[in-house]
């Protein structure tokens, strides 16, 4: 069995972090999002996987190298445009050949691992199986709809009146038999060969689609709010850890990391929280679900529920919280000059102004 990812898309919902680095790359609790679905792969005993790359292909590249620190066989397939994830099954047919395959979206996150899934599907071997959750906004995802008896029988891509709240992750288990789909469909409204399109066609043909639907947590990291939820969720899991330095001044509580390296001087750190190599807080407080890349420097500042990438400086600026701060910021108090609100307000309005 191998293993398909795709990281290539552009990444607009996280812009403007995306406008320099891959939206896969992003890291959580100071790991790229990449890597942990690499080792869940890895974990369930699959070592060829083709990572399907565009734009980013470099950087991509460049992170995960040959695979061999996963355990891994990475051959890397280029997407010249992103058309939709059925075209990514269709350029990689050569290297997937007649294998059964997993498809797994580079930027998902999957709590507990795919291991079960993938004995589950070498033991049953369906034609498909799809994993499903349940959401409170259907309208954004793919959506299944299911019989009395818990079988899939429709699929829809982001429809504007759902018939489920069952929302599609984005992992697959397929047997060749998709590729006889993923040439039978035609181009979305969006101009892309849609997975749910082609998984579709395995129904209407009466192929063995089954579902799983999962209860644990999921979540596609591609907006800040999702990045923040499951930084805060692998956080939370940290074993506290300190090897760098912590002077006598300062003060951590609960799950707290300070990589080899990293200094924390006159500063108190509230855990679930992780400071990478490298980075100094001094005279600061950084709280819970808090995760500081490498070589950042944090000073006169408090910092909560927030993510900051690497080689970035927070000096002086009070209180900043559920923030997503990239690589190579700066982020320091305003110049202190007169200020005033400038108002054109209608009948009847009530306005509440800080003093």
């Amino acid at each position: 069995m191998k293993a398909l990812v795709l990281s290539g898309g552009a990444g607009t919902r996280l812009r403007p972090i995306t406008h320099t680095s891959a939206k896969q790359l992003v890291p959580v609790a100071n790991k790229p999002v990449l890597f942990y679905g690499l080792e869940s792969i890895a974990a369930a005993g699959i070592t060829e996987v083709g990572v399907v790359v565009g734009d980013t292909a470099a950087e991509i590249e460049e992170a995960v190298g040959d695979g061999s620190k996963f355990g891994l066989e990475i051959t890397y397939i280029p997407q010249e445009r992103p058309l939709g994830l059925a075209h990514a099954v269709l350029i990689a047919r050569d290297w997937l050949g007649d294998d059964d395959f997993v498809m797994y979206l580079g930027d998902n996150f999957v709590v507990g691992g795919i291991t079960a899934l993938v004995e589950e599907f070498r033991g049953s071997r369906p034609d498909a199986r799809i994993l499903l959750t349940r959401v409170a906004d259907p309208r954004s995802f793919g959506v299944a709809e299911l019989d009395a008896a818990g079988q899939v029988v429709g699929l829809e891509e982001k429809p504007e009146h759902p018939k489920s709240d069952l929302a599609l992750v984005g992992v697959y288990l397929f047997t060749p038999l998709i590729h006889e789909a993923v040439r039978a469909v035609r181009p979305s409204w969006r101009g892309e060969l849609e997975i749910t399109h082609a998984i579709q066609h395995l129904i209407d043909t009466r192929a063995d689609v089954r579902c799983t639907v999962i209860e644990g947590y999921w979540k596609d990291t591609g907006n800040v709010v999702d990045m923040l939820e499951v930084n805060r969720t692998v956080l939370e899991g940290v074993e506290p850890r300190i090897d760098g330095e912590v002077d006598v001044e300062s003060e951590t509580i609960g799950r707290v990391v300070v990589e080899e390296g990293a200094r924390v001087l006159r500063s108190r750190i509230v855990g679930p929280a992780v400071i990478g190599a490298g980075s100094v807080v001094e005279d600061s407080y950084v709280g819970p679900f808090t995760s500081v890349a490498e070589n950042c420097r944090i000073t006169h500042s408090e910092l909560e529920f927030s993510i900051v990438l690497r080689d970035s400086s927070i000096v002086g600026v009070g209180r900043i919280e559920s923030s997503l701060i990239g690589r190579h910021v700066e982020v320091t108090p305003a110049p202190s000059v007169p200020s005033a609100h400038r108002l054109v307000l209608g009948d009847h309005s009530k306005v509440q102004i800080r003093r």
